[in-house]
């Protein structure tokens, strides 16, 4: 088979099965997931590879390891015993502003890898920081310390407007009607605002819209 039309298929299905597998990040990954993507890349190699290898073996591993994967992950659910042992467990590793080195100790967690996870959350003293855990897919978690949290609104008791979605109602000329919902949007209103602005649907390359009524608008480039 021509290796093009092998790089076609081998594409297309390595790209349902990892939508199957769901939309988390490689940081994200529990190990069963990372095992996983590590397998189907080494098998989706062999079959351009190698001539002899049938295309339908690889997809039928592709499948194989991607059920494997649905149904550890359906089990994680449904046990904790089974949830622990393939995921671990978090593990915290700051209380009260002390370090709990015998934690990091038995994580293998160094204290450059501590810091520079803390500062990836704007945090830059231990002192600051109530509780600190070391999550089940590698990332941290921080809780400050009330007197170093940020202030907010509700802190001063300043009221304030209700935080709106800006929601996609044009993209690239063509009408997206699928949150209309959450922005308060109907064809008649989108007509009506392209009417007091002298657009048509074709014209704009992006509009976004919220309840409040605030629109953004940005047109397409005119071809000179």
């Amino acid at each position: 088979m021509n290796i093009l039309i092998k790089g076609i298929i081998i594409y297309t299905v390595l790209a349902i099965a990892v939508r199957f597998m769901g939309k988390r990040q490689i940081g994200e990954l529990q190990p069963g997931e990372l095992v996983t993507t590590m397998v189907l890349s080494e098998i989706a190699t062999m079959p351009l590879q190698d001539d002899k290898f049938p295309v339908l073996s690889g997809i039928t591993l592709i499948f194989l390891f991607v059920t494997l994967e649905l149904v550890s992950s359906f089990l994680a659910m449904k046990s904790r015993p089974y949830r622990t042992l393939m995921q671990g467990h978090s593990v915290l590793i700051i209380k009260d502003g002390h370090l709990l080195k015998d934690n990091l100790t038995m994580i293998r967690y160094s204290t450059d890898d501590l810091m520079e996870a803390l500062r990836l959350k704007d945090v830059f003293d231990i002192d600051d920081v109530q509780y600190a855990y070391i999550e089940t897919n590698g990332s941290v978690s921080v809780r400050l310390k009330k007197e170093a949290e940020p202030v907010t609104p509700k802190d001063l008791n300043v009221p304030c407007r209700e935080n709106t979605l800006p929601c996609l109602v044009i993209s690239d000329g063509k009408i997206i009607t699928r949150d209309f919902e959450l922005c308060s949007m109907t064809n008649e209103k989108l007509q009506k605002i392209l009417k007091k602005n002298n657009l048509s649907v074709k014209e704009v390359f992006l509009m976004t819209a919220d309840k409040q009524g605030n629109i953004y608008t940005v047109k397409k480039a005119v071809k000179k």
